[in-house]
């Protein structure tokens, strides 16, 4: 079996933690994780509720984008492409499974940012649309917030995301919003 990202590589036998069996690349040191062997390691995990925001959790993880992150490839056991889900992390980065086979290609690190933010277990929910959807508007969220923090600073960013809590919680929040937006429109 051949590597999907490096072509003349021949895949070896790896294991990852708690007794999943890989195929490794010497070379790119990616894995590939047959669709059998994730189901059955799958199955003897504890299951929990997997969420876009567990994206933006804090995790200790050295992790630096393969370059081969951005190359296109196709499933070593069955030939067919590889579909990608974007995990919207600090250093965003592409989780690739083959939707024939259900074998999933992780590049090097990137199982390791799975596992800590706990989403190794659910990785074909994943790739759903509404995951991806709501990952994309988390995404947005923290730029806005961001973007906020940019330009008003920590200090009055800070209140205005508590004011933004505390409207939104309240009945008659919304004739807080109106309020405000008053006073800036004069």
């Amino acid at each position: 079996m051949q590597c999907p990202k490096d072509k003349q590589v021949k895949l070896v036998d790896s294991t990852f933690a708690k007794n999943l069996s890989v195929k490794h690349c010497p070379d790119c040191q990616g894995s590939w994780i047959p669709a059998d062997e994730y189901q059955s390691w799958q199955a003897r995990q504890p299951q929990q509720q997997v969420e876009p925001q567990m994206l933006t959790q804090s995790v200790n993880v050295d992790f630096v984008q393969s370059p081969f992150d951005a190359k296109a490839a196709l499933c070593p056991d069955c030939q067919h492409y590889l579909s990608r889900a974007k995990v919207h992390f600090r250093t965003p980065f592409y989780v690739e499974r083959c939707m024939y086979c259900g074998g999933i290609w992780c590049d090097k690190g990137e199982w390791d940012v799975l596992a800590e933010l706990g989403l190794h277990t659910q990785v074909a929910h994943m790739f759903s649309p509404e995951w991806q959807m709501r990952a994309r508007e988390q995404e947005l969220a923290e730029k806005e917030r961001q973007a906020t923090i940019d330009k008003l600073g920590p200090e009055v960013a800070a209140m205005v995301f508590k004011l933004a809590d505390v409207l939104e919680k309240h009945p008659c929040g919304e004739f807080g919003v109106a309020y405000l937006m008053r006073r800036f429109d004069n």
